[in-house]
């Protein structure tokens, strides 16, 4: 499942440097997460980066992206494939 900002989102720059795989992009008002580039940091131990980065704790699990964790693996295999 990719990751999804809410609005909450204070545009901080806390969740961008975090994300390995520069998921992460500033937009306006809030920022965005690319989900075919989110892989909730499967490869780099499963726990999300950005989230505990987050002060304002507004990224979320998005139910419009619903990935299981084989399919999350596929996919971070493909993007540092692409590296």
């Amino acid at each position: 499942m990719s990751l999804l900002i809410t609005e909450e989102c204070i545009a901080c720059d806390a969740c961008i440097d975090e994300c390995p795989n520069e998921a992460i992009e500033a937009d306006d008002p809030i920022y965005m997460i690319d989900p075919d580039k989110c892989t909730e940091c499967i490869e780099e131990g499963g726990e999300p980066s950005c989230v505990p980065a987050c002060p304002v704790d507004c990224i979320i699990p998005d139910p419009d992206n619903v990935e299981n964790a084989k399919e999350l693996k596929l996919k971070a295999k493909h993007i540092n494939k692409e590296d």
